[in-house]
């Protein structure tokens, strides 16, 4: 009888105790591991919030060029302003708000560069760079830019410009190690065009005409001026008082020569010939990439783009970032030849 209760109370400790024991202490492993497992990532979660609260708070230092000596071209004050401060108010005044954050990124290294290049290469004896667009590039107060725009937006869109800025912060485009000219302009009409073909001089060999698709898309691509023959004849002559046209003939209004990247580059007014950016600006239209036509009494010219085209489109920028390029790959698009450097390593 005693044997049978030792085998007995053997089999429910071997079948039944032993077991639970086991199994608590597994659970309480199971649960300890757990905890060390959540506390490992919860300070893994905690430093890499550090870390990117660090480099949030990471300010970026300019060795040269952190602040600029600002010219305003209507009151003719000269006054001090940090570089990047001067950039948003410069992108909010060239480009769209609305157009894609690598646009506006893109738009702000070149800005950037531009402003570089002005003060290598002094304009102005009393300051590095002015506010007026025909002169240098655009710039417009932040108070009358958010007045410019839907309340609703306003907010926003600052913010949109600002992170622009702050995330190119530094960036230039070089060519051969020194800041490049680097023009931009409006609506190419599908295609750059070469300096030398606006302003003379020998050109630059990374301002080529290259092709931007997508760009019909906006309102800056096409336009019209039409004129009456007279309209056309009292323009002409606020130049050449001994103009003469007679409009009966064809070959009295005719272009006759046409750049490399199709925009005018000679075009016959009765007994003159002007040059194509001669005629954009007697006649007020918005590049030379135009055609003409005559209506009864009227002269039409239809015309595709908007600016001089050398450098960059900015519609082009926003088509191609739209597209999935970012602000780099716009860049060496409309650049050729050139590196993104950080200013601080020229």
């Amino acid at each position: 009888m005693k044997k049978i209760l030792i085998y007995f109370f053997s089999f429910v400790f071997i079948c039944f105790i032993l077991p639970a024991l086991l199994t608590k202490r597994d659970i309480t492993t199971s649960v300890q591991e757990t905890n060390n497992s959540v506390q490992e990532d919860n300070n893994t979660e905690v430093k890499e919030e550090q870390n990117n609260a660090n480099t949030e708070n990471e300010k970026y230092e300019y060795k040269n060029y952190g602040t600029i000596n600002l010219l305003n071209h209507k009151t003719g004050e000269v006054k001090q302003v940090q570089i990047d401060e001067y950039l948003c108010n410069v992108v909010s005044a060239e480009m769209p708000a609305d157009f894609e954050l690598e646009a506006l990124k893109a738009q702000a290294i070149v800005a950037r560069t531009y402003t570089v290049y002005k003060i290598q290469n002094k304009k102005h004896s009393n300051a590095d760079i002015c506010d007026d667009s025909t002169c240098c590039q655009a710039w417009v107060s932040k108070e009358d830019r958010l007045a410019r725009w839907e309340e609703a937006k306003r907010e926003s869109n600052w913010q949109k410009i600002e992170q622009s800025v702050k995330e190119t912060q530094g960036k230039i485009v070089t060519y051969e190690n020194k800041p490049i000219n680097a023009f931009f302009h409006a609506n190419s009409g599908g295609t750059t065009e070469l300096p030398v073909n606006v302003w003379g001089g020998s050109g630059l060999p990374y301002l080529q005409v290259v092709q931007t698709s997508g760009e019909e898309g906006y309102n800056q691509y096409s336009s019209e001026v039409v004129l009456t023959r007279q309209d056309l004849l009292n323009k002409l002559k606020e130049k050449y008082s001994d103009i003469k046209i007679n409009f009966e003939k064809d070959e009295e209004v005719k272009i006759l020569e046409y750049t490399d990247s199709g925009r005018v580059k000679t075009i016959r007014f009765g007994n003159h010939e002007l040059s194509g950016v001669e005629t954009r600006t007697l006649l007020s239209l918005k590049s030379t990439n135009f055609e003409i036509k005559k209506e009864n009494e009227n002269i039409k010219f239809s015309v595709k783009g908007y600016g001089h085209g050398v450098g960059m489109s900015q519609t082009g920028a926003d088509t191609m970032a739209k597209q999935g390029s970012n602000c780099e790959e716009i860049i060496k698009h409309f650049y050729v030849g050139v590196e993104i450097k950080d200013i601080n390593s020229l």
